[in-house]
Protein backbone atom coordinates (compact mmCIF):
# COMPACT_ATOMS: atom_id res chain seq x y z
CA UNK A 1 0.00 0.00 0.00
CA UNK A 2 1.43 3.32 -1.36
CA UNK A 3 0.85 6.38 0.98
CA UNK A 4 1.27 9.96 -0.28
CA UNK A 5 3.32 11.39 1.94
CA UNK A 6 2.94 14.99 0.93
CA UNK A 7 -0.72 14.42 1.42
CA UNK A 8 0.14 13.23 4.82
CA UNK A 9 2.61 15.75 5.78
CA UNK A 10 -0.58 18.47 4.99
CA UNK A 11 -3.05 16.63 7.09
CA UNK A 12 -0.21 16.64 9.79
CA UNK A 13 0.30 19.86 10.09
CA UNK A 14 -2.91 20.82 10.04
CA UNK A 15 -3.01 18.91 13.99
CA UNK A 16 -1.65 19.62 17.36
CA UNK A 17 2.28 19.91 17.22
CA UNK A 18 3.55 16.28 17.70
CA UNK A 19 4.51 15.31 20.99
CA UNK A 20 8.70 15.15 21.46
CA UNK A 21 10.23 12.17 21.02
CA UNK A 22 13.40 11.94 23.58
CA UNK A 23 15.58 9.43 21.78
CA UNK A 24 16.24 6.36 19.89
CA UNK A 25 15.33 3.29 22.25
CA UNK A 26 16.95 1.06 19.79
CA UNK A 27 18.05 0.27 16.45
CA UNK A 28 17.18 -3.33 15.23
CA UNK A 29 18.96 -5.38 11.83
CA UNK A 30 18.65 -8.53 11.28
CA UNK A 31 21.92 -11.16 12.36
CA UNK A 32 23.32 -14.12 10.81
CA UNK A 33 23.98 -15.71 14.06
CA UNK A 34 23.41 -14.58 17.59
CA UNK A 35 26.57 -15.51 19.33
CA UNK A 36 28.52 -14.31 16.89
CA UNK A 37 26.99 -11.02 16.98
CA UNK A 38 27.36 -10.71 20.27
CA UNK A 39 30.86 -11.57 20.42
CA UNK A 40 30.92 -8.60 17.75
CA UNK A 41 29.21 -5.84 19.73
CA UNK A 42 29.86 -7.61 23.33
CA UNK A 43 33.47 -8.82 23.22
CA UNK A 44 35.20 -6.29 20.52
CA UNK A 45 33.35 -3.18 20.96
CA UNK A 46 32.58 -3.49 24.84
CA UNK A 47 28.68 -2.68 24.51
CA UNK A 48 26.90 -5.18 27.25
CA UNK A 49 23.77 -7.49 26.38
CA UNK A 50 20.71 -6.22 28.48
CA UNK A 51 18.84 -9.08 26.69
CA UNK A 52 18.20 -11.84 24.55
CA UNK A 53 14.85 -12.92 23.89
CA UNK A 54 13.57 -15.68 22.10
CA UNK A 55 9.57 -15.42 20.52
CA UNK A 56 8.11 -18.20 18.78
CA UNK A 57 5.68 -16.01 16.73
CA UNK A 58 5.49 -13.04 14.90
CA UNK A 59 4.61 -9.89 16.36
CA UNK A 60 1.14 -8.59 15.19
CA UNK A 61 0.29 -11.40 12.60
CA UNK A 62 0.89 -14.58 15.33
CA UNK A 63 2.38 -16.47 12.20
CA UNK A 64 4.72 -19.24 13.70
CA UNK A 65 8.71 -18.27 13.73
CA UNK A 66 10.84 -18.83 16.10
CA UNK A 67 13.10 -15.93 16.53
CA UNK A 68 15.86 -14.27 19.29
CA UNK A 69 15.74 -10.27 19.59
CA UNK A 70 19.19 -9.12 21.33
CA UNK A 71 19.60 -5.97 22.64
CA UNK A 72 23.15 -4.52 23.53
CA UNK A 73 23.23 -1.06 25.92
CA UNK A 74 25.02 1.55 24.49
CA UNK A 75 26.65 4.84 27.09
CA UNK A 76 23.03 6.63 26.78
CA UNK A 77 20.83 3.98 28.24
CA UNK A 78 19.67 3.34 24.53
CA UNK A 79 20.22 0.01 22.35
CA UNK A 80 21.64 -1.41 19.26
CA UNK A 81 19.32 -4.86 18.56
CA UNK A 82 19.69 -7.96 16.53
CA UNK A 83 17.09 -10.39 14.92
CA UNK A 84 18.37 -13.36 14.49
CA UNK A 85 16.03 -15.43 12.68
CA UNK A 86 16.43 -18.80 10.95
CA UNK A 87 13.75 -18.78 8.82
CA UNK A 88 14.64 -17.02 5.30
CA UNK A 89 18.17 -16.55 6.29
CA UNK A 90 20.74 -16.96 3.42
CA UNK A 91 24.09 -15.79 2.55
CA UNK A 92 22.43 -12.97 0.28
CA UNK A 93 21.29 -11.07 3.45
CA UNK A 94 24.38 -10.57 5.33
CA UNK A 95 26.63 -9.54 2.10
CA UNK A 96 28.26 -6.00 3.04
CA UNK A 97 25.89 -3.16 2.27
CA UNK A 98 26.81 0.08 1.07
CA UNK A 99 27.18 2.76 3.35
CA UNK A 100 24.65 5.03 1.49
CA UNK A 101 22.01 2.22 1.58
CA UNK A 102 22.67 1.71 5.50
CA UNK A 103 24.67 2.02 8.25
CA UNK A 104 24.49 2.82 11.35
CA UNK A 105 26.68 5.49 13.56
CA UNK A 106 27.54 5.42 17.70
CA UNK A 107 29.01 8.38 19.43
CA UNK A 108 32.14 8.32 21.06
CA UNK A 109 32.54 10.92 23.95
CA UNK A 110 36.01 12.51 21.92
CA UNK A 111 38.09 11.56 18.94
CA UNK A 112 40.86 10.22 21.75
CA UNK A 113 38.14 7.37 22.48
CA UNK A 114 37.04 7.15 18.67
CA UNK A 115 40.83 6.41 18.11
CA UNK A 116 40.91 4.12 21.06
CA UNK A 117 37.95 2.28 18.99
CA UNK A 118 40.31 2.09 15.84
CA UNK A 119 43.03 0.58 17.50
CA UNK A 120 41.12 -2.25 19.11
CA UNK A 121 39.39 -3.23 15.85
CA UNK A 122 42.99 -2.85 13.92
CA UNK A 123 44.23 -5.31 16.70
CA UNK A 124 41.42 -7.84 16.13
CA UNK A 125 41.93 -7.36 12.88
CA UNK A 126 38.71 -6.18 11.74
CA UNK A 127 39.19 -3.73 8.47
CA UNK A 128 38.69 0.56 9.78
CA UNK A 129 39.04 3.05 8.03
CA UNK A 130 39.22 6.78 8.55
CA UNK A 131 39.15 8.74 10.39
CA UNK A 132 36.92 11.03 8.40
CA UNK A 133 36.58 14.93 8.61
CA UNK A 134 32.76 15.22 8.04
CA UNK A 135 33.44 19.06 8.82
CA UNK A 136 30.64 18.84 12.08
CA UNK A 137 32.04 15.21 13.22
CA UNK A 138 35.08 13.11 12.19
CA UNK A 139 34.48 9.12 11.73
CA UNK A 140 35.78 5.98 11.38
CA UNK A 141 34.07 2.94 9.78
CA UNK A 142 34.13 -0.67 9.63
CA UNK A 143 31.60 -4.09 8.70
CA UNK A 144 30.02 -5.85 11.72
CA UNK A 145 29.51 -10.05 10.54
CA UNK A 146 25.97 -9.01 9.32
CA UNK A 147 27.77 -6.89 6.60
CA UNK A 148 26.01 -3.64 8.46
CA UNK A 149 28.09 -0.73 7.75
CA UNK A 150 29.24 0.73 11.35
CA UNK A 151 30.33 3.88 12.41
CA UNK A 152 31.75 5.60 15.32
CA UNK A 153 31.73 9.32 15.44
CA UNK A 154 32.87 12.23 17.21
CA UNK A 155 31.39 15.56 17.39
CA UNK A 156 34.08 18.75 16.00
CA UNK A 157 34.56 21.07 18.47
CA UNK A 158 32.10 23.31 15.88
CA UNK A 159 29.40 20.91 16.11
CA UNK A 160 26.58 22.91 17.35
CA UNK A 161 27.39 26.09 15.70
CA UNK A 162 27.82 24.26 12.32
CA UNK A 163 24.77 22.39 12.54
CA UNK A 164 22.96 25.46 13.72
CA UNK A 165 23.95 27.01 10.76
CA UNK A 166 22.99 24.45 8.81
CA UNK A 167 19.54 24.77 10.07
CA UNK A 168 19.30 27.89 8.96
CA UNK A 169 19.38 26.58 5.18
CA UNK A 170 18.17 23.29 5.19
CA UNK A 171 14.69 24.06 3.93
CA UNK A 172 16.13 25.54 0.66
CA UNK A 173 19.03 23.32 0.09
CA UNK A 174 16.28 20.49 0.17
CA UNK A 175 14.56 22.76 -2.48
CA UNK A 176 17.68 23.33 -4.64
CA UNK A 177 18.50 19.60 -4.56
CA UNK A 178 15.32 18.63 -5.24
CA UNK A 179 14.63 19.91 -8.53
CA UNK A 180 18.01 19.46 -9.10
CA UNK A 181 17.78 15.55 -9.20
CA UNK A 182 14.12 15.19 -9.88
CA UNK A 183 14.04 14.17 -13.22
CA UNK A 184 16.79 11.64 -12.87
CA UNK A 185 15.16 9.98 -9.93
CA UNK A 186 11.78 9.75 -11.54
CA UNK A 187 13.79 8.05 -14.55
CA UNK A 188 15.41 5.77 -12.44
CA UNK A 189 12.11 4.36 -10.73
CA UNK A 190 10.33 4.08 -13.10
CA UNK A 191 12.81 2.27 -14.80
CA UNK A 192 13.44 -0.06 -12.06
CA UNK A 193 10.02 -1.24 -11.67
CA UNK A 194 9.61 -2.90 -14.81
CA UNK A 195 9.11 -6.50 -14.93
Amino acid sequence: MAIDIARAADTAKALAPAPTLKGVHHSAFRCRDAEETRQFYEDILGLPLKAALVFEEEPGSGRPIPYMHLFFELGDGNYVAFFDVPEGAHSGKFKMKWGMDLHFAMEAESHEAMMAFKARLDAAGIPCFGPIDHHFVHSIYFYDPNGINVEITCRDAQHDAIMAQEAASAAEVIAAWTARTAAQKTANLAQSSKP
